[in-house]
């Protein structure tokens, strides 16, 4: 039987709910409205969505809070398109490092959403064509680290795994590939994300951040990336194949 995505929408907004709600029913995909994080948290009790879209702003645990209790807890790798009412840069920053795979600022068209969703579902269920791989998966070893391209996570000297987000995979895994290069913003977001960088898009650089604190990188000093001034960011190390799965 054929697959049929299915959509959590979280907004307080009821108007927003049905509409969008229809629009994306109409294109083929089962879709689930709830108005809050209390009756978001007993859906995903008992069922399963293959994408999440969070309202920011919501009374009681606004959608930063909701996004990041999703990526502590067993839905960490759901993807999750924000909503914003506000075009302020500092919400859709803190979306991201909550754990967003995209965001979208209010007033939107359904149109845009249902693109945003679909570029969404499928940036994190392949990656791009230059990033495959023959093997099934692959153990990357790097300085003090490994990435699992299988679990797609982190695992360190001592043996433990460091879980990463689908957007932190994705980003380390172009590096991985792209080793002792210098990297572009426009580059690394079309080879992470699929699309073209908007004015002032800071979502790489939070990226970048992100991915560092994961493998303790000291943003000052770094030892995995630096910095290139005015030209973006190039993984210094080298990397071996250690295990092909």
């Amino acid at each position: 039987m054929e697959h049929i995505d299915h959509i959590l929408i979280v907004d307080d907004d009821r108007e927003i709910r049905e509409l969008v709600s229809s629009y994306l029913k109409k294109n083929g995909l089962r879709v689930t409205a709830v108005a809050d994080g209390r009756h978001m948290r007993a859906f995903l009790d008992a069922n399963a969505v293959d994408l999440i879209i969070l309202d920011v702003m919501m009374p009681g645990d606004d959608g930063l809070v909701l996004s990041r209790e999703l990526r502590a807890g067993r839905h960490k790798a759901t993807p999750i398109v924000m909503l914003t009412a506000r075009t302020d840069e500092m919400d859709r920053i803190l979306g991201l490092e909550m754990g967003a795979d995209d965001y979208l600022a209010k007033p939107f068209s359904a149109r845009e959403l249902l693109a945003r969703i679909k570029a969404v579902l499928r940036r994190t269920r392949m990656l791009p064509p230059n990033l495959q791989v023959s093997e099934a998966g692959q153990l990357l070893r790097f300085g003090k680290w490994k990435l699992d391209t299988t679990a797609r996570h982190l695992v360190d000297s001592d043996g433990t795994a460091i879980a990463l987000s689908g957007a932190e995979y994705r980003l380390l895994r172009v590096f991985i590939d792209h080793p002792q290069r210098v990297l572009n913003r426009d580059q690394l977001l079309n080879l992470t994300q699929g699309r073209e960088a908007e004015l002032f898009d800071r979502s790489i650089d939070l990226l970048v951040s992100r991915v560092r604190q994961r493998l303790g990188d000291d943003a000052r000093e770094p030892t995995y990336i630096k910095t290139v001034r005015s030209e973006g960011y190039v993984f210094s190390m080298p990397v071996e194949i250690v295990e092909a799965r």
